[in-house]
């Protein structure tokens, strides 16, 4: 079994310049957890939820909200991306990939053709997914 036969396809990315409104908005409204991050379609980072949730201010539209609060939304993504990501191409066998999880702290690993460009997306909730599929 390799990548292709577990990856997410149809994989929303965003530019590098795009801001971070945009980029949890689309996050939110889509349930993603990580949103690769392209300049001129080559993959050169990915943002996490968590990234955001760490990122953005707690009090954005509260009643305590201070402008300090509003610069963290000015921010674009290759401001907060993790560059170079590692990815995976679509024949990776899947034990490579789990050992890839287990080996760095990481939770998804985008597939990439060979001129860097998002064909897929792997997290680990795929491989459990296709885990609990297979048995």
């Amino acid at each position: 079994m390799k990548a292709q036969d577990i990856m997410t396809t149809n994989v929303i990315c965003v530019d590098m310049d795009e801001r971070l409104p945009t980029i949890r908005k689309i996050i939110e409204e889509n349930g993603f957890h990580h949103l690769p991050v392209t300049e001129h379609n080559k993959l050169v980072g990915i943002i996490s939820d968590r990234d955001l949730l760490r990122l953005i201010s707690p009090f954005i539209d509260k009643v305590s909200e201070q402008p300090r609060d509003l610069d963290t939304l000015n921010r674009a993504a290759h401001q907060v991306m993790t560059r170079q990501p590692i990815t995976v191409k679509a024949e990776t066998p899947i034990a490579d990939i789990i050992a890839w999880f287990k080996r760095v702290d990481i939770s998804c690993l985008p597939v990439t053709d060979d001129e860097d460009q998002v064909i897929g997306i792997i997290s680990w909730r795929d491989l459990l997914h296709h885990a609990t599929f297979q048995s």
